[in-house]
């Protein structure tokens, strides 16, 4: 009984993670909710950090550093854009070099140089004369050192939290042993939990630093931002003993290549119709792709040619009375290393229609917060910061998790045979509900400008319309994020193969990435088209004066567009399948 008892609790994941010696993790005394719990409050601090500097950049742009609401929105976005870039590069050292720990150690070190730089350059250089930048009183002009320095600092954030996001994703999801049956369903809880804290580290930053950077304070906002992403650091790196690790499986760039050279130098030959006939690794060779194998899939006949073994592939000599295959790998790939190609191939479509999605959700940090600044922002004698107003898409984003897992996804289950909602159904609601949010920010605009002052460029609230009217707006933005990116996360995750999780994880991130460059381009292509001589635009720097509904209306139609199309990339999909790896774990059941 107390021989069972050990070895129960010395049982070895079988996912094939390790502790922080390279040694099978064993279950019991690493990753789970210990390890798991311990990322999520680092990633509250952090988002913490992150959106005490973004939610109000388009304000600091405004107020301290001169810019029109065209351009902070444009330069908002296109810093935004850059942080999720940068997520590639944090996945690609993850996945191919340094493992998921290092990159996330270096990339939050990183994350707290650039905000120090922020907050020391804010205090001496930036925020003056003393007590400007708040919605009364502009800041003076700036040398070029001091615009440097603070260009060099919030791209430093941009980097640093760029290159850990994703990384800490995957790195959280590798604490669950999917292999496991208890903590393969932890493992899908974790993503909706992290979404959540995610959004819980940025209600501080919207609520408290949101109204003393209102207020002008912004050195305050600045180093609390600070304070937060040291801690979170500092946090992470106490957990160090009990994490899981995957090892890095290597430049996933040269096995794509080997696979379209190889099928390239085959365009001539005959693919057969029998799967058995094309070339797989056996064993210990499927490290690469972190020991699973990939199933064959029909679909892109044309990769299939470079796993077709030919004489000039595969030379044999005779060694110990066995034959050695030596294989040319820019010749002749496994089935595994062509349905990595394939799969990457099949994400592509149903990523690119995410992209419409996020800019949809990028107007929650730039044009809502200046919609806003125009409408009547006090009750009695208290001031309501407009960008503490995305409080109400956080409690959205809370309340909609905890109604899909504990009512929808439940009842779902009840009434179908092949259980609840998938990934991609829940991504497809999120656009839904995206067009509904943008059709209520358009008609809350249209209201706004019939109660506007038209002749007053600069009012404290230039419309009499209460910014409450934008908390319907909020809500179905959080709701439908609650429905795309924790199903997005979950969806690219699950379908990359072994060696590429946190590339899976970037993926979710750069669509957000390219939704901030392409809301940029549709604001400077809708400005260039919409002003004229006597018409100052859609989105001018007074918008009593412009049509910032038609804009919203726009994104509506647009969005519903990519629905359709998105529609019709789900249905065309194909799932990746694994081999399942159970059976192989069961007969090298590992125990110390």
């Amino acid at each position: 009984m107390v021989e069972k008892f050990v070895k129960r609790q010395e049982e070895c994941t079988l996912d094939g993670s390790v502790d922080r010696q390279g040694r099978p993790a064993i279950r019991s005394r690493t990753g789970s909710w210990g390890a798991g719990t311990l990322l999520l409050v680092n990633q509250g601090l952090a988002t913490l950090a992150f959106f005490g500097v973004g939610v109000n950049l388009v304000l600091f742009l405004t107020r301290v550093m001169g810019q029109d609401n065209a351009s902070a929105a444009n330069n908002v976005s296109k810093w935004t854009g850059t942080v999720y870039i940068f997520s590639l590069l944090g996945a690609f050292l993850s996945d191919s070099y340094w493992g998921r720990y290092k990159t996330c150690a270096i990339f939050q070190a990183v994350f707290v140089v650039g905000l120090g730089m922020l907050s020391l350059s804010s205090y001496l250089f930036l925020v003056k004369p003393e007590g400007c930048g708040n919605e009364k009183t502009s800041c003076g002009p700036h040398s070029s050192i001091h615009l440097s320095l603070f260009y060099v600092s919030i791209y430093l954030i941009a980097l640093g939290n760029g290159g850990y996001q994703p990384t800490i994703a995957t790195f959280g999801a590798d604490q669950f042993d999917e292999d496991h049956p208890k903590e393969s369903h932890s493992k899908v809880a974790f993503f909706s939990y992290f979404y959540l804290a995610l959004n819980l580290g940025s209600l501080f930053s919207n609520t408290v630093l949101g109204f003393y950077e209102d207020r002008g304070i912004w050195a305050i906002g600045f180093w609390a931002s600070t304070g937060s992403a040291a801690l979170a650091l500092i946090l992470f790196l106490l957990g160090t003993p009990i994490y899981r690790h995957v090892t890095p499986k290597g430049n996933p760039f040269s096995r794509f290549c080997q696979v379209l050279i190889a099928a390239s130098r085959k365009w001539k030959t005959d693919v057969p119709g029998n799967d058995d006939e094309l070339y797989e690794i056996q064993g210990s060779d499927l490290a690469d792709n972190g020991g699973r194998k990939i199933l064959h899939t029909q679909g892109f006949p044309f990769l299939d040619r470079a796993a077709i073994a030919t004489q000039k592939d595969v030379t044999a000599e005779e060694e110990e009375e066995e034959k050695a295959s030596i294989r040319n790998p820019w010749r002749l790939c496994s089935v595994t290393q062509v349905e990595e190609v394939k799969c990457i191939l099949r994400l592509l479509p149903i990523w690119l229609c995410t992209i419409l999605y996020s800019v949809v959700f990028t107007q929650m940090t730039s044009l809502f917060v200046e919609q806003g600044a125009a409408m009547k922002t006090t009750i009695a004698s208290f001031h309501i910061p407009p960008a503490s107003m995305s409080s109400f898409d956080i409690l959205s984003v809370a309340s909609f998790i905890f109604i899909y897992r504990r009512i929808i996804d439940p009842l779902v289950s009840k009434f179908r045979k092949s259980g609840g909602l998938t990934e991609l159904e829940r991504m497809g609601i999120g656009l839904v509900i995206a067009i509904t949010a943008m059709l209520s920010a358009g008609g809350v605009e249209h209201f706004r400008l019939r109660h506007a002052q038209k002749d007053c460029p600069r009012c404290v609230d230039s419309s009499s319309l209460s910014i409450f009217w934008q908390v319907p707006q909020y809500v179905l933005i959080g709701a439908s994020e609650v429905f795309m990116y924790v199903g997005q996360l979950e969806f690219f995750n699950a379908q990359t193969p072994d060696g590429l999780k946190s590339f899976g994880s970037a993926l979710s991130m750069t669509s957000i990435s390219l939704g901030n460059y392409v809301s940029s381009l549709i604001v400077t292509i809708v400005m260039k088209v919409s002003t004229s001589d006597d018409m100052p635009g859609w989105i001018p720097r007074n918008l009593n004066k412009g049509h910032l509904d038609r804009f919203y209306y726009l994104l509506a139609a647009l969005t519903a567009a990519d629905l359709v199309v998105y529609v019709m990339c789900a249905r065309w999909y194909k799932y990746t399948m694994f081999e399942d790896r159970s059976s192989e774990g069961k007969k090298n059941d590992l125990r110390v």
